[in-house]
């Protein structure tokens, strides 16, 4: 097991947990009812996916 031969100074430690954020969800807008969705699924609220009507909502 790697074990570390100094103790890491309190700034290092900070700046390497500073890049440990939650990035946003990204969505798109249904082009049939503009309502924000996940990409490449069905929109939940038409039921449509890549124009035509997948779900029966």
């Amino acid at each position: 097991m790697a074990v570390p031969k100094r103790k890491m100074s309190r700034s290092n430690t900070r700046s390497r947990r500073a890049n440990w954020k939650a990035t946003a969800v990204a969505t798109v807008a249904c082009p049939q009812c503009k309502s924000p969705k996940l990409p490449h699924t069905a929109c939940s609220v038409c039921g449509t996916y890549n124009g035509r009507q997948v779900l029966e909502v």
